[in-house]
């Protein structure tokens, strides 16, 4: 069992990424969740609804779907963490996904926005008190690797910070408690998912049956004293991830009490 601080890890909470279910509608994905306990998700943009609606969830919806939203979420006892990963390519669409977040009670939207962009989402962070979360994806995206990242958050407000998806580090061959390291201070969320290769065709296994090296993870966010939340990722097992994050959930309570 890793030593990570009880007083700390009663603060480390899970969350689903949504895009684990992306074979699913988000009414069958929280009929899982439930079952699994996980009471937390980060929505993504283009999730079907239910099967009896066309709609889906982005950020375009109306208000009567909006309200339809919360209900169904309410129904299942489950609450957005995040809304992403999305990125807006022009000024308006920004004012409309910041609109829909308001709405919703969304804190964190999670995004790789266009660094000639940041001024202005900054500033849209800042009027509704709502934070952007940097993501990363693999190498040769735009911010895969922390000093891009760092470099981008010059001169921004508190409200702009980092979703660090450490199994996209790992496959960029990149080590994850270094670049957590590096972006201290910074850091909203994690996408947590552990890997089997360090490159691009790798993909998503078990906790703890991966190269991620949990225990420098968790001492190092135990460090830092990091207190956002774990969202687990699992891009695998498509068709039936609920075996798979059975095994992540206990895992990650195993090696944080």
């Amino acid at each position: 069992m890793l030593s990570t601080s009880k007083t700390e890890a009663k603060q480390w909470e899970l969350a689903c990424q949504a895009w684990t279910f992306h074979r699913f509608t988000l009414s069958e994905t929280l009929i899982q969740m439930e079952k699994l306990g996980i009471r937390h998700i980060e929505l993504y943009p283009e999730q079907k609804v239910a099967p009896d609606q066309q709609g889906t969830t982005h950020f375009s919806m109306s208000d009567d779907e909006i309200i339809r939203l919360k209900a169904l979420l309410k129904k299942h006892h489950i609450k957005i963490s995040s809304y992403g990963v999305v990125t807006p390519t022009h000024e308006n669409e920004w004012e409309q996904l910041f609109e829909f977040a308001e709405k919703m009670n969304i804190k964190t939207i999670v995004s790789e926005p266009q660094q000639a962009l940041l001024p202005f989402i900054d500033s849209l962070c800042q009027q509704y008190k709502i934070r952007v979360a940097i993501h990363n994806h693999p190498e040769p995206t735009p911010y895969w690797n922390p000093h891009i990242v760092l470099k981008a958050l010059v001169h921004r407000s508190q409200y702009i910070g980092v979703c660090a998806d450490i199994g996209h580090w790992t496959r960029s061959g990149l080590e994850a408690s270094e670049c957590l390291k590096k972006l201290e201070g910074h850091i909203f969320e994690i996408h947590t998912k552990d890997v089997n290769r360090t490159d691009k065709q790798g993909h998503a296994v078990v906790f703890g049956e991966g190269i991620m090296d949990w225990p420098k993870v968790f001492s190092e966010l135990e460090r830092q004293q990091f207190k956002g939340k774990f969202v687990i990722e699992h891009e695998y097992n498509w068709d039936n991830p609920v075996p798979d994050l059975h095994k992540n959930i206990l895992f990650f309570k195993l090696n944080t009490q």
